[in-house]
């Protein structure tokens, strides 16, 4: 049976990104290059189940945005902000995980002051956060199993395969806002591999 704390919203539309993930280090890369796609009010909801890697994500975005202090899950302390040391928008990385709630316990946490000037991540947030922003980002982050494997993947790196599934919500994410996702660089990124040689 599916419980609040294991769905995972759905994340469709053209332009969703489907994206394979290979390995926390890769999954780190990725939060990198999100970062590059983020500004100051943006809304990110992170939805995958428990060690699916939406802090290891989150770690990437931190250093991407170059934030100060380490980017570990807000789990007991519920809400971290991480003030940038380059003069670019602050981290506020929450984890919703542990309110039942909605909107009126996330209120406590003044998110909604915070969100203009920053880029607002939340683990555990579908469902609860909606309501701070018309225009947010949907990241979700599933275990890959039997045919969603890439092929060439060792039997010991399968625990490591994630298929992560990236869309927008509103005028913000329109028209061709997570191409700079799809781009290739350094790892490869698209549909398709990410953080996967060749």
């Amino acid at each position: 049976m599916e419980t609040p704390h294991t769905r995972t919203a759905p994340v469709s539309g053209p332009d969703a990104l489907r994206l394979t993930v290979d390995s926390p280090e890769a999954m780190r890369r990725l939060g990198l290059r999100l970062a590059g796609v983020l500004r100051p009010g943006d809304l990110v909801l992170l939805s995958g189940e428990l060690g699916a890697g939406k802090t290891t994500l989150t770690r990437g975005l931190g250093e991407g945005l170059g934030v100060r202090g380490a980017v570990t899950s807000p789990t007991f302390v519920i809400a971290r902000v991480h003030p940038s040391l380059t003069g670019g928008p602050a981290l506020v990385h929450v984890d919703a995980y542990r309110l039942a709630g909605g909107l009126d316990e996330m209120e406590d946490l003044d998110l909604d002051v915070s969100l203009p000037d920053s880029v607002v991540v939340v683990e555990w947030g579908d469902g609860k956060v909606e309501e701070l922003s018309a225009d947010r980002l949907h990241v979700r982050i599933d275990r890959a199993t039997g045919d969603e494997l890439p092929a060439g993947v060792a039997d010991a790196d399968v625990d490591d395969v994630r298929l992560v599934t990236v869309g927008g919500v509103g005028e913000r994410w329109a028209g061709g806002a997570l191409d700079g996702l799809r781009e290739r660089g350094d790892e490869s990124a698209g549909e398709g591999a990410y953080g996967r040689e060749g």
